[in-house]
Order: structure tokens, then sequence, then C-alpha cells
């Protein structure tokens, strides 16, 4: 598994070798950064799980932050951002929204506990519906923040402890399959 990782993830040289990182190398060149075990892969995930639902391009900025600040696997913590996508941001900001109206006890009847429309373009023109649309925009942002914070701590702690359960299971089949064909070479011999 980690061979595999390796041949995909760029290595010292690439790096060393863009002019356009040459003011990070310092940084970036940090051997933690690059190594892959079971604790740098599992903080890497959380790291990109996490930073994955930031707004806009700014998902691998976050990660790369992350996996410098707490010297984590930096390669996996960027590809740990691509579960958001065209196809997953919609649904994934509708759970954190969400999320959020449930955290805050905004569910129920008193609420309507669903969600909001944007206002239509009325007869109030162009000032009155770029004012209800601020209106609307300002009761979603709280829900929607407290719910995106909570929803990117929620994947982190389940990508973490995935991952390390997964990783655990990949070594005790390793240990597994290394016994057996010691004891096979034993019996053949």
């Amino acid at each position: 598994m980690r061979k595999r990782l390796r041949k995909l993830l760029p290595d010292h040289e690439a790096i060393r070798a863009n002019r356009w990182l040459a003011p990070f190398q310092s940084t970036l060149l940090h051997p933690r950064l690059w190594h892959l075990n079971r604790h740098s892969a599992a903080g890497a995930v959380a790291a990109g799980l996490f930073c994955g639902l930031i707004p806009g391009p700014f998902q691998m900025l976050g990660a790369a932050i992350c996996a410098v600040a707490f010297r984590v696997n930096l390669p996996l913590a960027l590809l740990a951002t691509f579960y958001t996508n065209p196809l997953t941001i919609v649904p994934l900001y509708v759970a954190a929204f969400a999320l959020g109206k449930f955290s805050l006890g905004l569910v129920g009847a008193e609420s309507g506990g669903r969600f909001v429309a944007p206002p239509d373009y009325g007869e109030a023109g162009l000032l009155g519906w770029i004012a209800s649309l601020i209106d609307w925009t300002v009761q979603l942002g709280r829900p929607l923040a407290i719910g995106l914070i909570l929803l990117a701590g929620l994947l982190a702690g389940i990508g973490y402890f995935a991952t390390r359960f997964a990783w655990r299971l990949h070594l005790v089949y390793a240990w597994r399959q290394r016994a057996a064909r010691r004891q096979h070479s034993k019996e053949t011999a």
C-alpha cells in the first residue's frame, strides 16, 4: 500500500526543482511532511477532510497549512481534499446547514425545520431584492458556518480513526501472511 502511494506522490527532488516553491523549500522539505506511516497518514486524511469543506479554491491551501502545522504527510492531505467536487459539494453543504440548524436548536415547528429558498426578484426592485437577499444570506450564515465546522470536525475524526483502523488491518494481514509463509517454508524444509 505504501509503495503504491509513494509512486503517485511527488518526491523531494520535484519540490526542489520547482522554482515557484523555492522560497518555501526549508518548510516543504521537512522529512515529516513526506514520511508515510500510520500517524502521518491518519493526520493527513483528517486535515484533508477538515479542509475539504473550506469554500472555494482555498481547500488545498488550508490542507497544506494544516499539514505543515501538524507535520503530517503533505501530499496525502492535499489528496484528501478531493472528496469535495461539483457533485458532492451541494449535498455536503445542505447536510452542514441541517447539522448547524440542529445544533442551534432551530429544527422544529417554530422554525419550519427546512431549507428556505432564496427570495424572488419581486416588485420591490433591484435594491429591495438585494436587501432581502442579504437578509436571507444572514439567516443562513450562522447555521451554515456552525454546521460546516461541525461536519468538518466529524469527517476529520471519522477519517482519522478509519485510516488508523485500515492501517492496522493491513498490518495484521501482512503479519499473518508473513507467518504463514514462514510456517510453509518450515514445513517444506
